[in-house]
């Protein structure tokens, strides 16, 4: 059954009085800042909550995150095959549902708990564990996996010569707000509680997004009659202009044979791992080298203000250098983010490093995400392609929280998992050099 909605409904996209895809960029943005309730940004502030109202530890709480990403990690390249079938609309607006029904779950899980066991029972613990994981698998494979394929997938297919810069305004615009998540989810469980806040987030999601996505969205240009750039005609070339456009589409089974995709999947898989684990303990973190609850959740603007600049910066230069060159400036932001951690307890300035290095890593990783995946492999298997990049991603992603976790109660800081990930950094980094675009291979093929 194909549950594609026709793409001129309710109105044409070419009867727009400027191209329809710089409004693409706008709309894709807000469905990447609506999946913030399923990011662990948006999860955060709700972690200490979440652990006195179940009465469990820390540890507990990290590895049901974990089993729960984990498992919804594995049906994300499923979903990106539906992309490709169905289209956009139809995925964005079930992954809305879906988060919806997940925080709203959440705000109840403890009553839940307690209707099934008494809160004196020694054995609590076993039904608190797969109630909190079924939670966390909703949230994880609607707001993390569906809604930012679905919203990040369409708005590469609006784009070729400019992707990189068109890209560049959905990254900040997203990442801008993304930074005030925390602030803005904090702001309301002061004011009404965290329950009521989870419920106000889920009315959004389930009652007023989804007729956004309906009216907005749209797949791709060409079924609206329409090209990717509109009228948009390069200037004469001069000695800086390179031709990305890929040569061939790939499949899946092909990406995946390629050197590049496994560094760049990777870089993003511990990106995910590393900025998962900082935000969902961010409280904790602080704490342990002396700061307050106030100063762990007010960092974020200040990433997103940084992270402004260097993204438009690094998103109007992919559009003329080969992508590998930005990995290795991640790699430089990825030794930031390890000094400013370890030696948060310090002077300013590793408080200063870790805003820098989050806000290099953070830009890099919105700019890789957008732009690489369409320009080395095409747009047929698009889908499936990110499907498998966001599988990747997402599991990195739920091992963070919990090994964060563990370094602290078993190692006794946060030190240990963040060296390891240092060590990381520096060995894809330099794994970076042989990490090519493939479709170079098809452009010397073709001129041979």
């Amino acid at each position: 059954m194909n549950l594609k909605i026709p793409a001129n409904f309710p109105f044409r996209p070419e009867k727009a009085p400027f191209f329809y895809g710089w409004f693409i960029i706008f709309i894709g943005a807000v469905g990447l800042l609506m999946s913030a309730p399923g990011q662990t940004i948006g999860v955060s502030t709700f972690t200490d909550s979440l652990i006195e109202s179940l009465g469990i530890s820390r540890n507990q709480l990290s590895l049901a995150y974990l089993f729960g990403t984990i498992i919804s990690s594995f049906f994300l390249t499923r979903v990106g095959r539906m992309f490709d079938k169905h289209g956009a609309r139809p995925i964005a607006i079930l992954a809305a549902f879906l988060l919806a029904f997940g925080v709203a779950y959440l705000s109840v899980v403890d009553h839940i708990s307690n209707a099934l066991i008494a809160p004196d029972n020694s054995q609590r613990i076993l039904v608190i564990f797969p109630l909190i994981l079924v939670g966390f698998l909703i949230i994880r494979f609607s707001g993390q996996g569906m809604l930012t394929l679905a919203s990040k997938t369409m708005m590469m297919k609006w784009f070729d010569k400019r992707r990189g810069f068109a890209m560049g305004f959905a990254s900040v615009f997203a990442s801008f707000f993304f930074s005030f998540a925390p602030a803005i989810f904090e702001h309301l469980i002061q004011n009404f509680g965290w329950r009521m806040a989870w419920r106000m987030i889920a009315f959004v999601l389930a009652f007023i997004f989804p007729i956004v996505v309906l009216i907005f969205f749209r797949n791709d240009p060409s079924e609206s009659g329409l090209k990717p750039d509109g009228n948009y005609k390069e200037k004469a070339k001069n000695k800086y202009s390179k031709d990305f456009s890929a040569k061939r589409d790939y499949t899946l089974q092909e990406a995946r044979k390629t050197f590049a995709f496994w560094i760049f999947a990777l870089f993003l898989a511990l990106q995910g791992l590393q900025f998962t684990g900082l935000t969902f303990h961010i409280v904790s973190v602080f704490e342990e080298a002396g700061k307050t609850r106030a100063q762990a959740v007010g960092i974020f603007p200040y990433i997103a203000l940084v992270a402004v600049l260097i993204t438009f910066f690094c998103s109007w230069l992919s559009d003329y250098i080969r992508l590998k060159y930005l990995l290795y400036l991640n790699g430089v932001g990825g030794f930031f983010v390890v000094y400013g951690i370890v030696f948060l307890h310090g002077e300013v300035l590793p408080y200063y490093a870790l805003i820098l290095g989050q806000a290099i890593v953070t830009s890099i990783y919105n700019v890789i995400g957008a732009v690489v995946w369409v320009r080395f492999y095409g747009k047929k298997e698009l889908g499936a392609i990110v499907g498998q990049v966001m599988m990747l991603t997402v599991f990195g992603s739920a091992l963070g929280p919990y090994l964060f976790s563990l370094s602290l109660s078993q190692l006794g800081s946060y030190s240990p998992i963040v060296y390891l990930c240092g060590f990381a950094y520096f060995v894809l980094t330099i794994c970076t050099f042989w990490a090519n675009n493939p479709q170079e291979k098809e452009k010397l093929l073709k001129d041979s």
